[in-house]
């Protein structure tokens, strides 16, 4: 026990001595370290690093890409003097500590001018847009003039802005009602205007399809009376071919024609002379054995 006690407060010792002389620098973090009072160097590399006991004390500060949401969204106006709620965040870190220090001295107070240069710049940019700019036409290049004018201001102070994000552009209530009623009302008379304008329309090619179906009925009328006329021309030819070749047979088929028409009716009556030609094949039927 005699033997242990010296080793371990030996040991306690240098720990002790190295507490004093050593600190470690988190990937995280920056460190900056002071001797009486005044920055004596800066390490941006994580590791274990060397500090003098007593003189020298070491501060960290975050270098990781940090974040500024608004508490609430801010009424501002645009060109046209109406108001809109805007909510946005802010994307920035530190990128040179030692400026960041003397200028703000910690992140609360980066942070509180930080808010006040964005809500200064999207104010500015408002005032210049119009509702439709800011809500969709021209919202990615509002973003991006103020990110850069609350850059220049920001890296007086050591600090970069790496984005700006408008998360929602609204009216307020009161206005929203009276705005979706115009809309609903624009809507509607759109939607009248191309409801007459298509019953025009369909009236239009109805008189189209009608006036192109009278055409085509009238063009396959007179086809079809032309055809008619020609069959009607080459019947005619046929008979009268058939009556050079054989007078006889030709009489002797269009009364047998004449026959079938006169007594398809059973109730038909017919007064003739029974010495009339009609009769002609009924009295002497060898006649026509004579025309074949």
């Amino acid at each position: 026990m005699q033997k242990i006690m010296p080793t371990l407060l030996a040991v306690l010792g240098i720990l002790f001595v190295a507490s004093l002389l050593l600190f470690t620098v988190d990937q995280r973090q920056y460190a900056m370290v002071f001797q009486f009072g005044e920055v004596e160097r800066v390490i941006k590399q994580p590791g274990i690093q060397f500090k003098i006991p007593l003189l020298q004390n070491v501060r960290y500060f975050d270098s990781r890409v940090l974040t500024i949401d608004a508490e609430a969204p801010e009424l501002f106006n645009t060109r046209e003097k109406k108001n809109v709620l805007v909510d946005s965040y802010v994307k920035w870190r530190i990128v040179d500590v030692e400026q960041f220090y003397k200028s703000v001295g910690s992140e609360n107070a980066a942070v509180a001018r930080l808010k006040q240069t964005i809500n200064d710049g999207l104010r500015a940019e408002f005032g210049q847009k119009t509702v439709a700019d800011v809500i969709s036409g021209k919202r990615d290049q509002v973003m991006e003039t103020v990110r850069k004018r609350a850059d220049a201001d920001a890296r007086k102070i050591g600090v970069e802005i790496l984005d700006v994000r408008l998360k929602r552009v609204d009216f307020p209530d009161k206005i929203s009602s009276s705005v979706y009623d115009r809309m609903q009302s624009e809507r509607r008379t759109v939607a009248s205007q191309l409801r007459s304008e298509g019953a025009a329309e369909a009236e239009r090619i109805r008189a189209e399809a009608e006036k192109q179906r009278d055409v085509l009925l009238a063009d396959a009328y007179n086809k079809a009376q032309q055809r008619k006329g020609e069959g009607d021309a080459k019947a005619a030819a046929i008979y009268a071919e058939a009556y050079g070749r054989s007078p006889e047979f030709y009489a002797f088929w269009r009364s047998m024609d004449a026959y079938k028409e006169s007594f398809k009716n059973k109730n038909d009556v017919m007064v003739l002379d029974p010495n009339s030609e009609f009769f002609k094949y009924f009295k002497n039927p060898p006649a026509a054995g004579k025309g074949r």
